[in-house]
């Protein structure tokens, strides 16, 4: 039977170019749709922001115990905003363009758990009256004060030891809680290497 005028014959031929074609709109519309992905990429997180890209408020300070407000498991948080023109979530998951007056994320900070223990007394007892253990007895050592109390501080060779101890930061109060040291004074930060401490290689000439 001829075919009819005008309409090519059904055949392999023209099955083939169909699925070339279906094959090359899938292709299209995939493409398509990764592109459209990328370009709407999910916005950071304000906390997640590079260092020049917010700027952090000090911490208010506690004036009886000299450390940040709201301490907590030894972590307090102070309020950082963006910088203008910033784009990202606030810390409500709320996406905003931010001017520079709003804040953008609560950073955590470390503080200090305190109980009353002043440096500078600790200090000045073991230096006066040393001798007499009161320095021991303030820290909460009463078996220690009243030794050195009964042989006059070791005859001064243990009050001189206790002064370094204490005034090196060393000794502290026997609850373990830390001094109440001025904030921005002169506090003793102890650095420690682990196995998870990172190691710079040496080079050698």
């Amino acid at each position: 039977m001829a075919a009819r005028p005008g309409r090519l014959p059904a055949g392999p031929g023209r099955r083939r170019g169909a699925a070339e074609a279906r094959f090359l709109l899938l292709l299209w519309f995939a493409g398509a749709t990764a592109e459209g992905a990328a370009g709407r990429e999910a916005p950071l997180k304000c906390d997640e922001l590079r260092l020049g890209q917010y700027i952090c408020d000090d911490p208010k300070i506690d004036n009886s115990t000299q450390e940040p407000m709201n301490c907590t498991n030894h972590t307090a948080y102070v309020q950082c905003l963006p910088a203008p023109n910033i784009t990202c979530k606030d810390h409500l998951g709320i996406e905003k363009v931010f001017t520079g007056n709003e804040v953008g994320f609560y950073k955590p900070i470390a503080c200090r758990n305190v109980n009353g223990y002043s440096y500078k007394v600790a200090v000045a007892l073991s230096l006066f009256l040393g001798w007499l253990g009161a320095d021991r007895f303030y820290l909460g050592y009463p078996a220690l004060g009243l030794l050195k109390f009964c042989t006059v501080g070791f005859c001064g060779i243990g009050s001189l030891i206790d002064f370094i101890l204490i005034s090196m930061q060393i000794v502290g109060p026997s609850d373990g809680s830390s001094y109440i040291i001025d904030y921005y004074g002169a506090r003793l930060t102890r650095l420690t290497i682990t196995n998870a401490t990172f190691r710079k290689m040496q080079t050698y000439p």
